[in-house]
């Protein structure tokens, strides 16, 4: 397989870390989002909407969208699972996975940035928002996370939850957020200790700047 990814991207990240945890072997290819590489005609034949994560499976279909590649992985390679078996735990921790993919991390992405300061908001301005999304997102994943029990976000493995927790957390350093949510943290550290998180962190990767 080939994942198409940037270091930065939180999105490549929760893919790298699914991988991982799958113990899949993957070529990595990388689209500089500051430059726009994935913008190019070369991509955009991969994935026509220019983002990343594309991961190309081995008989040449493409998959799209970091949430969408996950849960494939996770039905084709069914062990370690990253959804509870009980349809009710699933909803709850797809519904704390998409809390992250489509509420808090849109408004950092650095397309949606961009579009912004050409529309005159400043770059404290688009940063100022992107913390209040951050924040109170958090507020309410702090809620959602407090009576699970087991180190990770919901029991004693990790899931899509942590998954997705993991990368926006470090979105919020990267934006000044101040970490104010002492089981998110918790969760964190628990995940940090595994090396399906820590070596897929974006530090460790080879096209980090």
């Amino acid at each position: 397989m080939i994942l198409h990814g940037y270091f930065r991207s939180s999105a490549a990240w929760r893919v790298r870390i699914a991988l991982h945890l799958k113990g899949l072997p993957v070529e990595t290819r990388f689209q500089h989002l500051g430059k726009g590489e994935q913008l190019s005609p070369a991509y955009k034949a991969v994935n026509p909407q220019g983002l990343i994560p594309s991961l190309v499976l081995d008989d040449g279909a493409v998959l799209t969208q970091s949430l969408a590649i996950c849960e494939y992985l996770d039905e084709a390679h069914p062990e370690p699972p990253l959804l509870p078996g009980a349809p009710l735990d699933r909803a709850r921790v797809r519904a704390f996975a998409q809390v992250i993919a489509c509420d808090i991390h849109p408004v950092q992405n650095l397309r949606v940035l961009k579009a912004l300061q050409a529309r005159g908001q400043t770059q404290d301005d688009t940063r100022g928002w992107a913390r209040e999304v951050i924040s109170g997102g958090f507020d309410a994943l702090e809620t959602l996370a407090a009576d699970r029990p087991g180190p990770f976000a919901f029991g004693d493995t990790p899931t899509l939850a942590d998954i997705c927790l993991v990368p926006q957390m470090a979105n919020a350093r990267r934006f000044g957020v101040e970490l104010r949510w002492p089981r998110l943290s918790a969760i964190e550290t628990a995940c940090l200790a595994l090396p399906a998180f820590s070596e897929t962190h974006p530090d460790r990767q080879p096209d980090a700047e």
